[in-house]
């Protein structure tokens, strides 16, 4: 019997794009996450990417949702030194090990080596710039590799300068410090992330705790490398 050609009308091909898109969004919202910040999640098994001014306490505050050593890879060049004095008021900084490569390619490289060896939950990679393509999907590769047999994967955090830039990554999140007014607060903004839309918070320090603020106005216009009013 030959076969008759079939030709879908328009309704019917955006109906499967819709489903398609739902069906997408569904598989990444069930993947396994390590939650921060009054329950924003990040992927494991992924590596994502922190950008602005603050990333590197964004980064803590994401660690602080984690157990175990991690992983601090940055140059040896890099003249400036996290203060332990400072991480006290986010981790115990018996929990980080730092790692000074001497040349910058050998950065991504050991993220993931220790990515790929599944001995800690996450690894930070101190960047200069953002990476390309291909050493990320690398990055996604060993971070899902190292995954133990209970299912756990480590993930990576990315930490570039200005409005990151990094392909391929699974999110994308700029922090900038808003002090003032005796208020320890900043300005978070979700700039990408697989299944979910743009998005910005305010972030406060009340008492020992991080948490989000009331829900600042939704952005979706997020496309500049920067945020209003910054730098």
């Amino acid at each position: 019997m030959g076969r008759f050609p079939f030709k879908r009308t328009k309704m019917e091909h955006d109906f499967s794009k819709a489903k398609a898109g739902l069906l997408a969004r569904e598989r990444f919202r069930n993947r396994p996450a390590s939650r921060f910040l009054s329950g924003l999640a990040l992927t494991t098994g992924r590596a994502h990417e922190f950008c602005g001014r603050a990333r590197r306490t964004l980064a803590l505050m994401a660690i602080r949702g984690t157990k175990g050593t991690v992983f601090w890879i940055r140059p040896s060049w890099q003249p400036d030194w996290p203060n332990p004095d400072g991480l006290l008021a986010f981790i115990d900084p018996g929990r980080l090990i730092f790692v000074e490569p001497s040349r910058a390619e050998d950065i991504l490289w050991s993220t993931e080596e220790v990515l790929r060896s599944g001995a800690v939950p996450v690894v930070v990679a101190d960047l200069h710039a953002p990476p390309g393509l291909t050493p990320v999907r690398r990055l996604h590769l060993a971070a899902e590799n190292g995954a133990r047999r209970d299912g756990a994967a480590p993930f990576a955090l990315l930490l570039v300068p200005g409005g990151g830039g990094a392909q391929g990554v699974e999110s994308r999140w700029q922090f900038s410090p808003q002090h003032g007014g005796g208020r320890t607060s900043w300005k978070l903004a979700r700039l990408k992330a697989r299944g979910e839309p743009p998005k910005t918070w305010n972030v406060e320090k009340r008492g020992d705790h991080y948490v989000l603020a009331a829900d600042a106005p939704a952005q979706r216009n997020l496309q500049g490398s920067r945020l209003p009013g910054q730098a």
